[in-house]
Formats: structure tokens, C-alpha cells, sequence
């Protein structure tokens, strides 16, 4: 690994104007667990590191009435094992859960899965699935950006290189409300997903009122299965309504074949994670 300059920053205006003033040079650190393995193997060269590990309202997690405010720098671990997350927001608990392995989660962050904007990203399906919002933080203040628009492509994000993610914000999904999360790995840790689905489902009156699926790692960035999800809106959620949401939820998969899997592998997976995902989303609701 080249040498590089650390930077310490005790708060975020003190991080931005570091990451204004070094530009293109400098990296953000959070836990590191996808930054170090790229600098150590020369895919990034940064001449300055930011070290974000003092930023305070970086590593906040607070439950509100309105919903959730998860910083960029909470860890995965943090999100598995919060009483909190793991009661109201049980997808983005169960994501957090399968982030590498034990010693990984506690130093990987929400903000750096994020970021790091892989298509098989565990924690990014949950929050499209729970219409989280980005705030994003620059030397113009502060914006907000719906999940559904942050990714813009593979490793790409809408981040300008003078920004930062400094959290997000999940409203509460509410009374009779359920979601899951589920991926399909070779391995059982230690590995990225082939597929990955988050579903969640809000009931009312003996009806679906609002239907999210999105999933990962079947396009270049993670997407909502939009039509599957208005087959479930407005009507009662059967069997067969399920087994139909997950047939056009293939529709908007465009996988492609590597050593992992092959592109009908993919849809095939898509098929079966949704309609397990929605069962399951189905029940926690209805509990």
C-alpha cells in the first residue's frame, strides 16, 4: 500500500471542508472493510485519507415517532442487533445480519455498503423497500435524496465528489406493517449475494395497501419491482397474488451470467426470493 496523509475530523463541516479542499486526492474512511482491501491491492491510491471515526452524528442511531435516522458510519452489527430496528425495520436488521462475518460487521458501516454502490449490496434492497430517504451533505448544506434515485450505477452513486452521506431516514411503516429480507449466497457468510430480495407489505382493512419489492445484484444498480408491486396494491394478498407478484418481478431483473450464476439462475432466484420474502412479509404484518 502507497503512504498517504490520515485526516481526523471531529464533525462534519470539518470533513467537508477537508474533502473540499483535497478533491479527487482524498478517500472517506468509515470502517474500512471495502476501502483498506482496495488501497492494499492498488485499485485506489488516495493521497489523503479522511478518517470519519470521530464524527459523532456519524454514528448515531435514534428511533423517533416519525421513523428512524440511521448515520452513515453505524454498523452493521449495530443495525443486527438493535432492539429498535430489529422490532419495526426487521428487513434492514436482517441485511445488517448477513454482511461478512462477525469480526466484519462490527467494523463495516450502512454509509459504506452504500457507497460503495455494488449492485449485490445487502443493505440497499431494505431501504428501497422502506422508502428511505439520503441526506447528503455539501458545501452548498445539506439535501435529500429518495433511495429509489441514489444509485446511477455500478460503484456510482449521485454523490458529487465534494459530498458526503451523512444518514438516512426510514419513515415508521406503521401499524400492521411487515417486511424480510433474503439473499442467495454459495456460502453461507463471507460471500455476496447472487440475488438478494426485500419485500414489505402494509395491510388495511383486509387489503395490501402498499406493496415495496426490490432487489439486487439483477442490474447495475438495485431496483424496485414496481409492477409487481401495484398487482399488490388495493387487493387482498393471496397465494396467487403472491405467485404473480413474483413472475413480473423477474420482469424488471436484467442479470447477467458470471462465475456465480447465470442469467436464468438469476431470474429463477428472483422468482423464489420474492414470493418467500412476501409469505413472510404477509405474516409479520398480519401478527
Amino acid at each position: 500500500m502507497r503512504r498517504f496523509e490520515l485526516m481526523l475530523p471531529r464533525g462534519v463541516d470539518e470533513a467537508l471542508g477537508i474533502l473540499k479542499q483535497r478533491g479527487a486526492d482524498a478517500k472517506l474512511l468509515a470502517g474500512g472493510t471495502d476501502l483498506l482491501p482496495q488501497m492494499k491491492n492498488g485499485v485506489l491510491k488516495p493521497a489523503c485519507v479522511i478518517d470519519l471515526s470521530g464524527v459523532e452524528r456519524l454514528r448515531a442511531l435514534t428511533a423517533e415517532t416519525a421513523g428512524l435516522r440511521v448515520g452513515a458510519a453505524v454498523s452493521a452489527r449495530a443495525l443486527e442487533l438493535d432492539a429498535a430496528t430489529r422490532k419495526s425495520y426487521t428487513s434492514l436488521s436482517e441485511s445488517g445480519a448477513l454482511v461478512g462475518s462477525v469480526q466484519v460487521r462490527n467494523l463495516a458501516t450502512l454509509g459504506g455498503n452504500l457507497c460503495n454502490a455494488a449492485p449485490s449490496a445487502d443493505m440497499a434492497p431494505p431501504l428501497l423497500a422502506l422508502d428511505a430517504e439520503a441526506v447528503i451533505g455539501g458545501p452548498k448544506g445539506e439535501r435529500r435524496v429518495p433511495f429509489t434515485d441514489f444509485f446511477t450505477g455500478v460503484r456510482r452513486t449521485v454523490l458529487a465528489p465534494d459530498e458526503m452521506l451523512l444518514e438516512i431516514v426510514i419513515p415508521a411503516p406503521g401499524a400492521r406493517s411487515g417486511g424480510q429480507y433474503l439473499r442467495h449466497t454459495p456460502r453461507r457468510e463471507l460471500d455476496i449475494a447472487v440475488v438478494g430480495v426485500a419485500s414489505q407489505i402494509t395491510l388495511a382493512n383486509g387489503t395490501c395497501s402498499k406493496a415495496r419489492i426490490a432487489l439486487a445484484a439483477v442490474a447495475p444498480v438495485p431496483l424496485r419491482a414496481r409492477e409487481a408491486e401495484q398487482s399488490l396494491e388495493g387487493k387482498p394478498v393471496t397465494p396467487q397474488a403472491i405467485e404473480r407478484a413474483a413472475e413480473l418481478a423477474v420482469g424488471v431483473a436484467k442479470p447477467i451470467s458470471d462465475q456465480r450464476g447465470s442469467a436464468d439462475y438469476r431470474r429463477h432466484l428472483v422468482r423464489v426470493l420474492t414470493a418467500r420474502t412476501l409469505r413472510t412479509a404477509l405474516a409479520r404484518a398480519g401478527a
